[in-house]
């Protein structure tokens, strides 16, 4: 539960701390004392969004922290989901900079506010003030029938499975609706690879034909000076440099006998045959890869490369992978049928399973809505609407994301009328006390360590307020409890008092949050019942109040 919040330069407050019990808490003050701004600092700790319209004026961020205790176990589960370590207390903290960026923590360890958002609504549960609306939505009344048949786990297995199918259906309807352009598409496609193929399109493959263009350009220079250079070198009438040079060998060796240093010189020119000899066949060999010179067909294809990039707009190497794309395709629509084949199946099979489930569901909404409703009418007798008839009619639809249900709240607000459809009747005092009613069923089923409840008694007075306050001290025991109320018989009730108060010092507006004892309560109180604090006969009967809730 939420044990203090700390709050720096948020609007009106520059500075406040607040300690809270683990029961019934309430927050009161004078319209514009920052109520709505403490609510806002704990939505930014919880990861809403926040504005930097927020921040103090004239500073550069607000900051707010939050410590908590009690974690609940899928609370810590989260934690380790994210990577934190379990814990006993967690602190959560918000900066939210006048440029409009913002930072999270979770216990002094940079997070997201997703990640705030996502633990948060673990701990804390907000009922703001314009939460009665939401009710107005058939969509949100099916979302609490579900929270309180406890089946959101079934729900939520049911759309997965339900995504699953429409997946499956979008693409068969896709393969379907190919179908009636496919020899189109393929007699297209034939022509594309037809005319690429050719080409022998691979990454790189621009750049070496045109190496080997450039080298063919040169062709027939590179074989007639290689030609003649293995003709001086080697050639069959014997007036190549290697055959006199051999000649020149066997001269010297004659005359070796007689002349010691000529032996010497034939043996260095016999290296010299030798290495000349093999410049003569690498020449040769090079003469060779020229003799067949491949030009006329190599401008050809470097011609329809180039006319092929301009009709596509398209490079070479993009060519080598649209030529891929068009083969797989090709492959993909050859395979139609026999896909379509294994998705009308999966379909089948997925329609009847989502079938099966939606039935069990309605099934287990049917059920539920009858103990909700009971429930519910025994919470609102005690919120002094006795008269009041309230029904989850849960009505067979079409098969969607939610199942196959319509569900509508309907209420009868007085003895005698028929049922209605609750957006249309239902005023704004009695929408709060259904709400209030709703999550006071619910709270028996959850585990919701903390409930805040942002003037929940909109629209309500006298006798019904008593009755509201004495609701929520109700439910303060089994969980801890925050309410921001104008009335004194709700703050009355609470366990633990805050007031802010709203001053104005030097031209500067400053909100101080104050935990108020006995003799500031009485006080706070008497302001509530008639707005003075000195009337007497407000702060005995603020004094009654109080002593009647000790």
């Amino acid at each position: 539960m939420l044990r203090e919040l700390s709050i720096e330069n948020l609007a009106v407050i520059e500075r406040g701390n607040a300690r809270f019990c683990g029961s019934f808490n309430v927050f009161t003050g004078e319209t514009g004392a920052g109520k709505s701004v403490l609510i806002g600092g704990i939505n930014a700790i919880l990861g809403q969004r926040v504005s930097r319209d927020i921040v103090r004026s004239g500073e550069q961020k607000a900051v707010v922290s939050a410590l908590f205790d009690e974690i609940p176990e899928c609370a810590l589960e989260k934690m380790e989901e994210f990577g934190f370590e379990r814990c006993d207390e967690v602190v959560l903290s918000r900066e939210i900079f006048a440029d409009g960026k913002s930072s999270a923590h979770i216990n002094g360890r940079t997070a997201t506010a997703s990640m705030l958002k996502d633990l948060g609504s673990l701990l804390i549960d907000i009922h703001g003030q314009h939460d009665n609306r939401l009710l107005m939505s058939n969509e949100n009344q099916l979302d609490i029938l579900d929270r309180h048949a406890g089946i959101t786990d079934k729900t939520d297995a049911y759309r997965k499975l339900y995504g699953e199918f429409l997946k499956i259906s979008r693409e068969l309807k896709k393969i379907t609706e190919d179908n009636e352009n496919r020899e189109f598409r393929i007699e297209r496609l034939n022509s594309i690879i037809a005319e690429l193929e050719p080409l022998g399109l691979e990454k790189g493959s621009g750049e070496q034909l045109e190496q080997k263009l450039e080298k063919a350009r040169n062709g027939a220079k590179i074989l007639n000076s290689a030609t003649n250079a293995c003709r001086a070198l080697s050639s069959e009438d014997g007036a190549g440099a290697v055959e006199m040079l051999s000649d020149a060998v066997n001269y010297l060796e004659e005359i070796s006998d007689i002349e010691p240093k000529c032996a010497e010189l034939a043996e260095r020119l016999k290296a010299v045959v030798s290495e000349a000899d093999d410049i003569s066949s690498e020449i040769y060999s090079i003469s060779e890869t020229y003799a067949d010179n491949e030009e006329a067909e190599l401008s050809e294809r470097m011609s329809m490369l180039k006319t092929a990039m301009r009709k596509y707009s398209r490079t070479a190497d993009e060519l080598a992978d649209y030529l891929d794309e068009c083969k797989n395709e090709l492959a993909d629509i050859a395979s139609a049928d026999e896909r379509a084949e294994e998705l009308n199946e999966q379909k089948h099979q997925l329609a009847k399973l989502v079938k099966e489930k939606a039935v069990e569901i309605s099934a287990l909404r049917k059920d539920a809505a009858e103990r909700f409703s009971r429930e519910i009418k025994s919470e609102l007798t005690f919120l002094d609407m006795p008269d009041v008839m309230i029904v989850f009619a849960v009505n067979p639809d079409k098969i969607s994301k939610s199942g196959m249900d319509a569900v509508e709240l309907m209420i009868s607000a007085n003895a005698g009328e028929e049922l209605k459809p609750m957006n249309k009747i239902a005023s704004g005092g009695e929408l709060s006390r259904i709400m209030l009613a709703i999550k006071c069923v619910l709270a028996k089923s959850d585990d919701m360590p903390t409930l805040i409840f942002d003037e929940i008694d909109t629209g309500i007075s006298g006798r019904a307020a008593q009755k509201v306050g004495i609701k929520l001290r109700e439910l303060s025991r089994s969980r801890q409890v925050m309410c921001v109320t104008h009335l004194a018989q709700i703050a009355a009730k609470a366990e633990c008092h805050l007031a802010l108060e709203k001053t104005v010092e030097n031209g500067r507006t400053f909100t101080k949050i104050t935990e108020l004892d006995q003799n500031g309560r009485i006080n706070e109180i008497a302001r509530i019942i008639d707005g003075s604090e000195n009337n007497s006969a407000s702060l005995k009967a603020a004094e009654e109040m109080l002593n009647e809730n000790t």
